[in-house]
C-alpha cells in the first residue's frame, strides 16, 4: 500500500435523523485523509451530488440507516492511497449502501473497497460524473431486468424530463428501441438520445389513446414509469401483450389494480430500489456504461453554475433537493 501524505479536508456528519426538514442541521467536521486498509483505496471527492434518498435518509425514512454517518451516494474524485495503480486514478460510482450503511460522499475522502471502483470516462468532468450515478444505474437496472433488446421494442418512459427519465430514454435509443416519451412539462424531450424521440403531454385528455397510437397500436414493450401511482394505470393500459412495466418511485402506496386484464395480457410489473445495489455492482454498471460515454452515445447531464454548492451550504442544499430541484446539485470540493 502507498499513501500519500496527510490532508485536511471537511465531511458531513449526521448523529440522528432529524425530526423534519426544518431541523435538518448536519454538523460539518474536521478530517485527515483516511489510511487505506488491505483491499480499499481512498478517493479524494472532487463532487459529490445530492439525490432526493440522501435527504430521506438525513430525515430517517430508510430504516437500514447506520448513525451516525456522514450521508451521500454519488461521487467522483481520484484515488490518493490504496494499491499503486490505482493511485492518481480518476473514479466514479455511488452505492445503495453508501451513506446508509457506511459513510458516504458528502465529504472530502472515502474509503471504499478496490470493487467499488470504476475508472471515469476522460471526457467527463468530475462535477458531470458526480451526476451519473443514481439515475443511470436505476435506468440501467430497470432496463437489464426488463430485457432491454433494442431494434424492434418499443420503450415508454413517464417523466422522460427527469434525469432517470433522460437516462433511460438515452440507454434504450442507444440500444435501438423506438422511444416514446410523456412528461407533464409540454415541449420537447430535453435530454440527450440517439434517434428521435416523441414527447407527449402528460395531461392530455385522451392521453391512453394517444400513447397506444404512439406505440403502433399494440402498446409498449417495457413502460419505465419513474413517477410511479399518478401514471400506473394508464402505463398498464399502455404496455404490449406480455409488457413490462418499471416502477422506482410512487406518491401514493395504493393504487387501483385489474388482475384479470394483467394475467390475461402477459404483464410483468418490475420494482427497482437502487437501496439494494451496493457500491461494488454499481461500479461494474458504471463500467459497462463507460464505452457509451467514451463515444459520445451517452452524455452525462449539464449541470447548473447555480446548483453547485460548498459543503457548508449543506442544509440549503438538502432543502432544495427535498423541494424538488430539476437540476442536480453537486457539492463541490
Amino acid at each position: 500500500m502507498t499513501q500519500q501524505r496527510a490532508q485536511q479536508g471537511k465531511a458531513l456528519r449526521l448523529h440522528r435523523a432529524a425530526a423534519g426538514a426544518e431541523h435538518l442541521s448536519p454538523e460539518i467536521v474536521e478530517i485527515e485523509v483516511p489510511v487505506a486498509p488491505e483491499g480499499c483505496a481512498v478517493v479524494a471527492v472532487e463532487a459529490a451530488a445530492v439525490n432526493v434518498s440522501d435527504v430521506k435518509a438525513a430525515l430517517g425514512m430508510m430504516p437500514n440507516a447506520v448513525w451516525p454517518r456522514t450521508p451521500g451516494r454519488d461521487f467522483a474524485g481520484t484515488v490518493v492511497a490504496g494499491p499503486q495503480d490505482w493511485l492518481g486514478a480518476g473514479v466514479w460510482g455511488t452505492g445503495g449502501d453508501l451513506g446508509i450503511t457506511r459513510d458516504g460522499t458528502h465529504a472530502s475522502f472515502l474509503t471504499l473497497p478496490l470493487d467499488a471502483l470504476s475508472r471515469r470516462p476522460p471526457t467527463v468532468s468530475a462535477i458531470e460524473a458526480a451526476a451519473v450515478g443514481v439515475p443511470f444505474v436505476t435506468a440501467f437496472e430497470g432496463l437489464r431486468r426488463a430485457q432491454l433488446a433494442g431494434r424492434g421494442q418499443t420503450v415508454l418512459v413517464f417523466g422522460a424530463n427527469g434525469k432517470v427519465g433522460q437516462a433511460a430514454v438515452q440507454l434504450a435509443t442507444r440500444a435501438g428501441a423506438k422511444v416514446v416519451a410523456v412528461d407533464r412539462m409540454a415541449g420537447r424531450y430535453v435530454g440527450h438520445a440517439s434517434s428521435g424521440v416523441e414527447l407527449i403531454e402528460a395531461e392530455r385528455k385522451d392521453l391512453a389513446a394517444d400513447l397506444l397510437d404512439a406505440c403502433g397500436g399494440k402498446g409498449a414493450d417495457i413502460v419505465f414509469n419513474t413517477v410511479g401511482s399518478p401514471y400506473f394505470a394508464v402505463a398498464l393500459s399502455s404496455l404490449a401483450i406480455g409488457g413490462t412495466q418499471i416502477l422506482i418511485s410512487t406518491i401514493e402506496r395504493t393504487v387501483p389494480f385489474d388482475i384479470l386484464a394483467f394475467y390475461r395480457r402477459n404483464h410483468q410489473l418490475l420494482g427497482v430500489d437502487t437501496l439494494k445495489i451496493p457500491a461494488g455492482r454499481c461500479a461494474q454498471i458504471l463500467s459497462e456504461l463507460r464505452p457509451g460515454f467514451d463515444d459520445g452515445s451517452l452524455k452525462p447531464f449539464e449541470v447548473d453554475a447555480t446548483a453547485l454548492l460548498p459543503l457548508d451550504q449543506a442544509v440549503a442544499a438538502y432543502r432544495r433537493v427535498l423541494e424538488g430541484s430539476l437540476a442536480r446539485v453537486v457539492f463541490t470540493f
